[in-house]
C-alpha cells in the first residue's frame, strides 16, 4: 500500500521563535490525537535543526523546500543536501512552480538537486504542474510528463521509490482556485500511467502522488477520496495547526 501523505510546506513565513512555537502545537496535538496518515512539514532552513528537537519524527517528518545542485564549496549562501539531512530532516522539496519560475530552476538544475538529495539519505517531494496559460491550452499532460523526464526520469527504479510526486496546477497555488476532484483526479491518473510507462505498474502502484493547490479542509475530503490522489503538498493552509489538522484529518472521514 502506497502512503498517504499530508505535507505542509511554510515557504517564506514564520520567525525562528514562531515556527517553533509552530511545529510544537502540532507536535502535542497529534500527540494526543494520532494522524491517519504520514504528516510532514516542509520549513525555512532556519528552523530546520530546531524544529528536528522539537518534533517526534515517529509522528511528522522533517523536510527542507530546497537544497543546493552543488555538493559543496565556495557557493555563498547555498545550503547543501549534506546539510539538509545533518539537521535531521528526511525529505526536501524540490521543483516547486515558484523555484522553477523566479529561481529560474531548470530540469538539469532539478535533475542535479534530486540526484544529490539521494545520495544523502533525503527522500524527495518533487512538484509537477502546469500554468493557466498551458491549461488552457490542453496541454497539461505533456507538460507533467517533460518535467518528469526532464528531472526524474533518470533514476533507477530502486532510486525512484524514495520519490513521492506532488501535483501542483500553478494556477490553483494561493489564487483560492482549486482544480475540482474529477480534474485533479484526471491527471493524477495520467500521471501514474506516465510513471508506469517508465517504471511498470508495481512502482506506479507504490508511488504518492500528492496534490498541491489551494487544498483546505474543506475540499480535502473529496480530494483524498480519489483513488490516485494520495493527499496533499499543503501551503498556506499548514501556517495554522487548525487548519493544518483539518486537512489531516480528512482521511479519517
Amino acid at each position: 500500500m502506497r502512503k498517504k501523505i499530508v505535507a505542509g510546506n511554510w515557504k517564506m513565513n514564520k520567525n525562528l521563535q514562531d515556527g517553533m512555537a509552530l511545529a510544537k502545537e502540532l507536535n502535542e496535538v497529534l500527540t494526543a490525537e494520532k494522524p491517519n496518515c504520514t504528516v510532514i512539514i516542509g520549513t525555512p532552513f532556519i528552523h530546520l535543526a530546531k524544529v528536528s528537537d522539537i518534533i517526534d519524527h515517529k509522528l511528522i517528518g522533517l523536510s527542507a523546500e530546497n537544497c543546493a545542485d552543488k555538493a559543496s564549496g565556495a557557493f555563498t549562501g547555498e545550503v547543501s543536501a549534506e546539510m539538509v539531512k545533518s539537521t535531521g530532516a528526511e525529505y526536501v522539496i524540490l521543483g516547486h512552480s515558484e523555484r522553477r519560475e523566479y529561481y529560474h530552476e531548470t530540469y538539469d538544475i532539478l535533475k542535479e538537486k534530486v540526484l544529490l538529495a539521494l545520495a544523502n539519505g533525503l527522500k524527495v517531494i518533487f512538484c509537477i504542474g502546469e500554468s493557466l496559460e498551458e491549461r488552457e491550452k490542453g496541454i497539461q499532460n505533456q507538460v507533467v510528463k517533460a518535467e518528469l523526464e526532464g528531472s526524474v526520469f533518470n533514476l533507477s527504479a530502486e532510486e525512484f521509490a524514495n520519490i513521492t510526486i506532488a501535483y501542483e496546477p500553478i494556477w490553483a497555488i494561493g489564487t483560492g482556485k482549486t482544480a475540482t476532484a474529477d480534474q485533479a483526479e484526471e491527471i493524477h491518473a495520467y500521471i501514474r500511467s506516465v510513471i508506469a510507462d517508465k517504471y511498470g505498474k508495481q512502482v506506479a502502484e507504490d508511488t504518492s502522488i500528492l496534490y498541491g493547490g489551494s487544498c483546505k479542509a474543506s475540499n480535502a475530503p473529496e480530494l483524498f477520496s480519489k483513488v490516485d490522489i494520495d493527499g496533499g503538498l499543503i501551503g498556506g493552509a499548514s501556517l495554522k495547526v487548525a487548519d493544518f489538522k483539518g486537512i489531516i484529518d480528512a482521511w479519517k472521514k
